[in-house]
């Protein structure tokens, strides 16, 4: 079994300082440090690689979770492939997942980078996580015993944990640079990108929803909820300002993932994402203010086990 020594917690490449997010670091490349597309010449790109740290409760934890990175890769690599290919097809962000292919300088540690690192376009991205929720859980469902609501979206009556809603409803959360994630209403998104743009994203994130939603439920697995995020491209051969989904799409660390077949009206069901470890450190007695606690190596075991079923069922093959 693989122990968190195996893992990859921070890279420190060649390339420039990175961006560091919660589980990725980000290097954005000039011309000559990576291989365009033939067909598509762009002034810049990013190399987006995926760690294996994880976070819970707007906390880095201290312990990682081996090969956490290579199923998130994994997992969008897959997505982004077959959204392009589907009957309406969903531009993205990425150029390739294949090391191999990115041209990049001869000191960059290519076996590091192998299976966790996506070559994507510069966009500009949307200061809104633009989630998606199809069943009663989270936050959503906190807001609906409150007051009926979920983000302002009224619902009927009589749901509990766990339920389908009667269709999915779209639910815009700000995008915090630290602390949480703020749910709000469509109406203030509105009022921040304009009313044109909030609407395309509305669209386009409840057909993607639906779609992936759909073909996941033929593999096992109920999406209760997601979140994805979009970005205006940007530079030359890029396609100026067309919308991009980007980052992640569908990993379960942006989705709320459940086995099929096991969904109860008044009982969230155990998941195949990160909710293992949210619920450990809930009966931890850690009091989410001070540094979190080291993870036991069950709990590490488990979770990576939980990823790795999510990628084989989603993709049909391993990391």
């Amino acid at each position: 079994m693989l122990s968190p020594s195996n893992a990859v917690v921070e890279t420190s490449l060649p390339l420039g300082k990175p961006y560091r997010g919660k589980v990725r670091d980000c290097y954005r490349l000039r011309p000559g440090q990576f291989r365009p597309p033939a067909s598509e010449p762009l002034d810049g790109a990013m190399l987006i690689v995926s760690t294996d740290r994880i976070s819970a409760f707007d906390w880095v934890l201290p312990t990682p979770i081996p090969d956490k990175g290579k199923v998130l890769t994994a997992i969008s690599t897959f997505w982004f492939d077959w959204l392009l290919r589907g009957p309406s097809p969903v531009a993205h962000h990425l150029i390739t997942s294949d090391v191999d292919a990115m041209g990049l300088p001869a000191d960059v540690d290519l076996d590091l980078l192998r299976g966790r690192t996506m070559l994507v376009k510069l966009a500009e991205v949307v200061p809104f996580e633009c989630v998606v929720r199809g069943w009663l859980a989270g936050s959503g469902l906190a807001e609906y015993r409150k007051q009926g609501t979920v983000c302002g979206v009224r619902l009927p009556q009589g749901l509990s944990a766990g339920s389908r809603l009667p269709e999915p409803i779209f639910t815009p959360a700000t995008k915090a640079t630290s602390g949480h994630d703020e749910n709000v209403s469509f109406d203030v998104m509105t009022q921040a990108i304009g009313g044109d743009l909030a609407a395309t994203l509305r669209e386009k994130s409840l057909d993607v929803f639906r779609r992936g939603a759909e073909y996941a439920a033929g593999r096992g697995i109920v999406v209760a909820d997601t979140k994805f995020e979009w970005g205006l491209a940007k530079g030359r051969g890029a396609g100026p300002g067309a919308l991009l989904l980007v980052d992640e799409v569908l990993t379960p660390d942006s989705s709320r993932f459940w086995p099929a077949g096991v969904e109860t009206p008044g009982r969230v069901p155990d998941s195949f994402d990160k909710q293992f470890v949210r619920d450990w450190l809930e009966r931890s007695g850690w009091d989410k203010q001070s540094p979190p606690p080291e993870l036991p190596a069950d709990v590490v075991a488990g979770t990576r086990e939980k990823y790795l079923e999510a990628c084989r069922l989603l993709t049909g093959r391993g990391i």
